[in-house]
């Protein structure tokens, strides 16, 4: 009986350890439009990470991306990302191939899934890199490319040029081990 509580624990333990979150990652977009170029960022990513169950799930409240300009964030809130309506973007997905993480090594890695913005779910692939720190928590860095017209999201009629497209999106974040 001890023994078995005892491996009851080990599994326990180990599981526990493969799965990582965060709440306070960033999301960083780039906008490059003909004459205008800015960007948008949010410290404010959630995520996790459960390598044992090859799970991933990010989001982010649109309402805290910030763009460093009030007026613009307002207008991207209320006329383009609707975010009454669609407070969320999220990705949900899998990693492959899940790598044998070794401290202070980046190892290449992609997600497949399912990324949710402005109402509209598609399937996509984000290219990053996973490494394990010396405090055992995970260091993601990845970036995929939005384009808006993909997601039903407008660009502006009147000003066409001050935002593009195809937006540059990217994450940082560390995920430290769930308890």
């Amino acid at each position: 009986m001890k023994r078995l509580i005892l491996l009851f624990f080990f599994i326990t333990n180990v599981s526990a350890a493969q799965s990582f979150i965060t709440e306070s990652g960033n999301v960083n977009f780039l906008s490059k439009a003909p004459l205008s170029e800015f960007n948008g960022a949010s410290d404010q990513l959630n995520g996790l990470i459960d390598l044992s169950q090859n799970l991933l799930d990010f989001y982010v409240d649109l309402n805290t991306l910030d763009t460093g300009i009030g007026l613009r964030d307002k207008h991207m809130r209320d006329n383009y990302l609707e975010t009454e309506k669609y407070p969320f973007a999220e990705f949900t997905g899998k990693i492959t191939p899940i790598p044998s993480l070794t401290i202070g090594t980046k190892s290449p890695v992609t997600a497949a899934g399912k990324f949710k913005i402005h109402g509209v779910e598609r399937e996509i692939q984000v290219k990053g890199t996973l490494s394990k720190n010396a405090k055992g928590e995970l260091e993601l860095e990845a970036g995929f490319e939005v384009l808006l017209s993909d997601y039903k999201i407008p660009l502006p009629k009147l000003v066409f040029y001050e935002l593009a497209e195809n937006q540059e999106v990217s994450i940082k974040a560390t995920l430290k081990p769930k308890k």
